[in-house]
């Protein structure tokens, strides 16, 4: 016990090492080009298989050509960062074994350490296991529009641990997947715009779904909206009596991501419609009823009128 105590000691376990360290510097260099060839074939390997799949998505009859690229990216990804770790791992326990290092109890305790680990950092296994889920049932994907515990935005990074967010605003949200309690998707397969239009109670309401559906249907027919619109808008009718306004509700369903433009477009249209054919827009009226404390103020203003 007192020699490790020594310098002579520490002295020839260093000279040791940097003996075995010159010694198997050849064997360093094959590992090193072995690993770089390695990570450069990875690269090349994922870049050619995401190609493949794209080009089969775009061959397949069915299904959404980018909803499925989506998923591609994905799972690319991931499996991009598994295959580095483990490459890097095998490459580290190479050097050490050339060095005279036995990886045996190495990797035998890291075993029992990442057992002792995995007692304390349960929620760390949960976000894991859970992030798997994720993506083996195909809830969310990287540029997917979502809304994660309240909170909506563009999905920037699905990671097995964490999920990455952006909102409108340009602020970045990293939420833990085990703490995801509620995922709504906005934008998987197809998305929909919805319309409460409200018109004066003086008003037709069948002329004015005839106009709701006439402009529907010439945006679908230009070329810039009939790849955006999926299906002709659906007009579900009268929906309530509001305090103003008789409510009709509508539907447009679009492409991924494409109802907030296509919404934006056909309310500025729609407005331009009921103005050309003189169909009112109305706004909350109040009537006030002053009662019998104004007389004694109308007199005064007689008074004031004909001095």
């Amino acid at each position: 016990m007192e020699q490790w105590l020594t310098p002579e000691f520490w002295r020839s376990v260093g000279q040791g090492l940097l003996e075995r360290i010159i010694i198997a510097a050849p064997s360093f260099i094959v590992i090193c080009l072995f690993a770089i060839i390695a990570l450069k074939v990875l690269t090349f390997t994922l870049k050619r298989l995401k190609q493949l799949m794209y080009f089969r998505i775009e061959k397949s009859p069915s299904g959404s050509s980018a909803e499925s690229q989506k998923r591609v990216d994905t799972l690319i990804g991931i499996l991009g960062k598994t295959a580095r770790i483990t490459i890097w791992a095998m490459i580290i326990m190479l050097l050490l074994k050339k060095i005279g290092i036995d990886i045996a109890p190495l990797i035998a305790g890291a075993g029992i350490a990442g057992l002792a680990v995995g007692f304390g950092a349960q929620e760390l296994v949960r976000d894991v296991i859970s992030g798997f889920f994720m993506l083996l049932e195909n809830q969310v994907r990287t540029g997917d529009v979502a809304i994660l515990n309240g909170t909506g935005g563009l999905v920037e990074n699905v990671g097995l641990r964490t999920t990455v967010l952006r909102d409108l605003s340009g602020v970045v949200h990293v939420f833990q997947n085990g703490k995801i309690n509620s995922l709504s998707n906005m934008t998987k397969e197809w998305s929909a715009m919805v319309f409460d239009i409200g018109v004066a109670y003086k008003e037709d309401t069948d002329m004015v779904t005839e106009v709701i559906r006439q402009v529907g249907e010439q945006m679908r027919e230009e070329p810039e909206y009939k790849d955006k619109i999926l299906e002709p808008i659906e007009i579900f009718g009268v929906d309530s009596f509001g305090d103003s306004a008789v409510v009709i509700k509508a539907r447009i369903k679009t492409r991924p991501i494409m109802q907030w433009s296509v919404g934006r477009e056909y309310r500025r249209r729609l407005k331009k419609a009921f103005d050309t054919r003189g169909i009112e827009i109305p706004f909350p009226h109040r009537t006030v009823y002053w009662g019998e404390e104004i007389n004694p103020l109308m007199v005064r203003k007689e008074t004031a009128e004909n001095a």
